[in-house]
């Protein structure tokens, strides 16, 4: 009896010994993972990387420290070569202030405001003393759409762009040195800069002056003006590439634990939001993220959560709009089930203020079960149920994969040169590292999670009157804009669009891009109803929409 009193007395003395050994290797654990953190990301914001824009030296950079890193960690290389998966970014044909300019009676034009060049224009220069009333020889010509516009108003075969051309080659034939269009009437001509348009350039400039810009510089259409013009179109490709790396526990389902590590360069791609010459680091975005999922790679490798595989990708180009969790999803490095994807974009600004938000809650019925039985973690979350939004685990969603999205929210520094490594709460992040082990650990012997629908966001870089509820396809290098997805109750479910079909044209209005789209929109209010014209596959479709 008195043996087992006294065990019963040491009892309470031997667990909070173990309690207090389990404190003591978490403490040790944790100070490795914020070594590591600041390490990484201290290396990936450097300078001397450039901000990491897709298909730079700078990117190339990461790239070998991520693959070296992966290789450290002992990863098995899953990509097309190594742990490389190289993509092209095609850019399409481009335009810039430094080689394109109009002057009228020695007045520079403002590029795009009130000209710009056409995306079949031929490159090269062309001056001379023209009336808009005159076309000869060896001199620019005027080509007025007015009347061609009209008459085929309410012609849904017509296309401007035909006649254009044809306009544009008759001038060639002529003598004329270059092509300038214009449009005298209020009705719609839908002249459009198409980045993405595969006609052969022909070879005298073409530009288009908006309405802007005839109101402003040709006021008379008796009167000479003197014009001076250059055009210069380029087509860059740039190359990017995925890091991929695998642990393998010869398991039937496979984690995929993914960051983007592209930033922004130096603003090339105007994405930046204070000004292009500037180095972004991208401290937070995304070497927080990508930081992040190195050090699961290495924690994962001593994990008792033996039921599942772990890829982990290093995805670039998602500032571009995800090429390059798109280009993965369209030609997988490797063969694999997936179980579910986590992703971590911009986990590093975790405070009071900028809490945690964990995105896809909604794209599995488990995570629920999951986070309720989840104690052990100090933070403050906020979840959101969508599947969808601005980062690489929305292409794994379109994919009818569940996600989860790990971000401490937006800040005064978002894409902006000031994102920097000493601004990172590192001590924050290796909370949120040691939350998603747990998260994989409490899901180890629930199988292949069951995918639930979400609702869907539809981004808006304006504001916009109405709205169709589409998702768009931000990597679409087709003429019109593709969709990823429809949002549940608006415009475009109730019409019965689809994923995958491309939007061509909403009444008088067509569309090449998502910025068109979104110009398009602005001519419209609630209440307003019109008729949109779609591709989808290979037969063209119109719905009735209201607003």
């Amino acid at each position: 009896m008195k043996k087992l009193l006294l065990i019963i007395a040491m009892v309470p003395a031997l667990c909070f010994a173990q309690t207090k050994k389990q404190k003591k290797a978490q403490l040790k654990a944790d100070k490795i993972t914020l070594t590591n953190l600041q390490t990484n990301i201290q290396y990936l914001a450097d300078d001397k990387l450039e901000g990491r824009r897709a298909g730079t030296p700078g990117e190339l950079l990461a790239m070998q420290y991520i693959s070296a890193q992966f290789a450290k960690i002992g990863l098995a290389p899953k990509g097309a070569d190594g742990y490389i998966q190289e993509f092209d970014i095609d850019e399409g044909r481009q335009f810039t202030a430094d080689n394109n300019s109009f002057s009228v009676n020695d007045k520079q034009l403002e590029l795009k405001k009130d000209f710009f060049p056409l995306s079949y224009s031929g490159n090269g220069t062309a001056a001379g003393f023209v009336s808009t009333a005159l076309q000869e020889k060896a001199e620019p010509w005027f080509f007025d759409v007015k009347d061609v516009v009209e008459e085929n108003k309410g012609n849904p075969h017509f296309d401007i762009n035909t006649i254009l051309l044809a306009s544009a080659k008759h001038a060639m034939e002529k003598g004329g040195k270059a092509l300038i269009v214009f449009n005298s009437a209020h009705s719609v001509d839908n002249i459009q800069f198409n980045k993405n348009d595969a006609t052969a350039a022909v070879t005298i400039p073409i530009i288009y002056i908006t309405a802007d810009g005839l109101k402003k510089f040709f006021d008379d259409e008796t009167d000479t003006y003197e014009v001076k013009l250059t055009v210069t179109l380029t087509h860059p490709i740039r190359k990017a590439r995925n890091v991929v790396g695998f642990l393998n526990f010869n398991a039937p389902t496979t984690i995929i634990v993914g960051a983007h590590y592209d930033h922004l360069g130096y603003g090339e791609d105007g994405n930046s939001l204070d000004g292009l010459g500037q180095i972004h680091n991208g401290a937070d975005d995304n070497a927080s993220g990508t930081a992040a999922m190195i050090e699961m790679a290495r924690i994962l490798q001593k994990t008792p959560a033996h039921n599942n595989n772990y890829l982990f990708i290093a995805f670039s180009a998602e500032e571009l709009g995800l090429f390059g969790s798109k280009h993965w999803l369209e030609k997988p490095s490797v063969n694999i089930v997936p179980n579910y994807m986590l992703n971590m974009d911009m986990v590093g600004r975790y405070d009071t203020t900028h809490k945690l938000t964990v995105g896809g809650y909604g794209t599995s019925p488990v995570w629920g079960t999951v986070f309720n039985n989840i104690h052990n973690t100090n933070l403050i979350i906020k979840f959101d149920s969508s599947g969808s939004g601005p980062s690489d685990h929305a292409s794994f969603y379109r994919k009818d994969i569940p996600v989860l999205f790990f971000f401490t929210n937006s800040h005064s520094d978002y894409h902006k040169a000031s994102d920097d490594w000493d601004k990172i709460n590192y001590a924050g992040e290796v909370q949120i590292v040691n939350l998603i082990n747990t998260i994989i650990e409490a899901t180890d012997a629930k199988g292949k999670l069951p995918f639930t629908k979400t609702r869907d966001q539809e981004a808006r870089s304006v504001a916009l009157p109405v709205t169709l509820g589409v998702i768009p396809d931000y990597g679409f290098s087709g003429t019109g804009m593709r969709i990823d997805g429809v949002s549940k109750g608006k415009a475009a479910e109730r019409a019965g669009l689809q994923a995958g079909d491309i939007l061509l044209q909403l009444g008088d209005y067509k569309f090449v891009d998502v910025q068109s789209y979104m110009q398009a929109l602005q001519h419209f209010k609630k209440g307003d109803s019109s008729v949109l014209k779609i591709k989808r596959a290979d037969k063209e479709m119109e719905f009735n929409i209201q607003f």
